[in-house]
């Protein structure tokens, strides 16, 4: 077997795990470039009532997705991903035939307690070897990113042909052959014990959220899902009344989304290679606040709208790719799993929030409130990201313990903690696992799993 390579296992895991990850969030994210103007035909419509339909699922997805990931510990994580996806498909059937927005608000709280997003990336690393794992979830992510940009695209132009009832038995849809893939495709793994850097552990979660960097990364996934969710409650219907047809949105997203990766990739690359990845991350944030205030100032020409929206999605995008990179960064040693649960509620949370401030602002101040409301929070967030302190050529490792007792657990962290690059140790005896966090610069993998080797014979 070829050890650099993915097997049939993996494959099967990464491609049927990464189709039912992306089916679900494009469903989810599908009526955000259109409700704001189809939703006008529901008899209770209020803009407010708007940004309740669009963020409504981030409410349930936050309460839950930690909560969803111990379940799939206890009783396997095929039966979580596939009762989640019925929960989703329930809601998009509820929200097809609501005649009200207040039952597609239901729907779409609905569609969101179906949180599977900790399962399947607990599937997924039970699927994989550990040196194959990146790959895998590299997979899963790239299909996260594609179904948002699809769900711009496809959005306007399947709403124009279905309607909004349309595209919530599209979602349906989606969700019952992701159903399908997940018990004929997607290869069913024996739970392990669970993993840190996957799924969280409950006695972590308050020192997390007291710790200062990962919360201004809590506050800044918050605030972008915030702005964004709380932009297309106005978005759709300002770039109506600046020319544009509902059916043609699509056509404008499509091309601002592929030149803001044109603009985006090499930033990354910079950041990355001349190791400025803290500076370009102030710089994508400042990207977004220009962008509001092209669109604050030019808000009835198509021309500026797309210039606007097209700064937008560069800064989006980028922020949206660095942030869980810069979250395993800056999370402590055995701990990733837990951050990223936290991290992942504050988004959900920020979508929830966008819908409800969105919504209410559009009502009583227009889209000009909404475009200044996102600016001021962006400016606040621009600020904390001043106390950030930078760290760069870090890594997070895990290596296996076999042998390891409670008792030695303490000692075992102490001698890892004295190999060379080696930041922090942590040993979970009960695991039999250890989690380093490291300088790649200058860690010897060699020299820490001879370390292992060495404690166990002398034990």
């Amino acid at each position: 077997m070829n050890k650099h390579a993915l097997n049939s296992v993996e494959k099967k895991a990464a491609a049927s795990l990464a189709s039912v990850f992306g089916l679900r969030m494009l469903g989810l994210f599908l009526i955000m470039p259109v409700i704001a103007v189809y939703g006008q035909q529901y008899p209770d419509y209020s803009p407010f009532l708007i940004g309740m339909a669009i963020g409504a699922y981030g409410l349930t997805q936050a309460l839950l997705q930690i909560p969803m990931g111990w379940v799939s510990d206890r009783i396997g994580r095929r039966p979580v991903i596939v009762g989640g996806l019925l929960i989703f498909a329930l809601g998009s059937v509820v929200a097809a035939l609501a005649d009200s927005l207040t039952w597609v608000i239901v729907g779409r709280a609905l569609q969101g307690a179906g949180a599977i997003a900790s399962a399947v990336l607990a599937l997924a690393s039970d699927c994989s070897r550990d040196q194959q794992r990146p790959k895998v979830m590299a997979v899963i992510g790239l299909c996260i990113g594609l179904s948002f940009a699809l769900a711009l695209v496809l959005g306007p132009w399947l709403g124009a042909h279905v309607g909004m009832s349309g595209l919530f038995w599209f979602t349906a849809a989606s969700a019952l052959l992701a159903v399908g893939l997940v018990l004929t495709v997607t290869p069913d793994a024996v739970t392990k014990t669970p993993k840190r850097d996957l799924l969280p552990v409950k006695t972590e979660l308050k020192r997390l959220l007291l710790t200062p960097q990962l919360a201004h990364l809590n506050l800044g996934i918050f605030v972008l899902h915030l702005v964004l969710t709380a932009w297309f409650v106005s978005l759709p219907t300002t770039l109506v009344s600046a020319g544009l047809n509902a059916a043609q949105h699509g056509w404008l997203y499509f091309p601002t989304l592929l030149l803001s990766f044109v603009v985006m990739v090499p930033l990354m690359f910079y950041a990355i290679r001349r190791q400025r990845q803290l500076p370009t991350f102030r710089f994508a944030i400042m990207l977004l606040l220009v962008a509001f205030a092209v669109i604050a100032s030019f808000a009835h020409s198509l021309l500026g709208l797309v210039l606007g929206v097209w700064i937008f999605f560069i800064g989006f995008n980028y922020l949206e790719a660095s942030l869980p990179a810069m979250l395993a960064q800056y999370a402590p040693a055995g701990s990733k799993g837990s951050a990223s649960g936290i991290y992942t509620s504050f988004q959900f949370f920020g979508a929830f929030a966008g819908g409800i401030s969105g919504g209410a602002l559009y009502l009583y101040f227009g889209m000009t409130g909404v475009v200044l409301f996102c600016m001021v929070l962006l400016a606040i967030w621009f600020t904390a990201s001043l106390r950030m302190q930078p760290v760069v050529g870090v890594a997070n490792v895990s290596l296996a313990c076999p042998s390891v007792k409670p008792a030695q657990a303490g000692a075992l962290a102490q001698a890892l903690a004295e190999q060379a690059g080696v930041i922090e140790a942590v040993v979970i005896a009960n695991e039999q696992m250890s989690y380093l966090k490291v300088r790649r610069d200058a860690y010897d993998s060699k020299a820490a799993q001879a370390c292992i080797a060495q404690f166990s014979a002398t034990q």
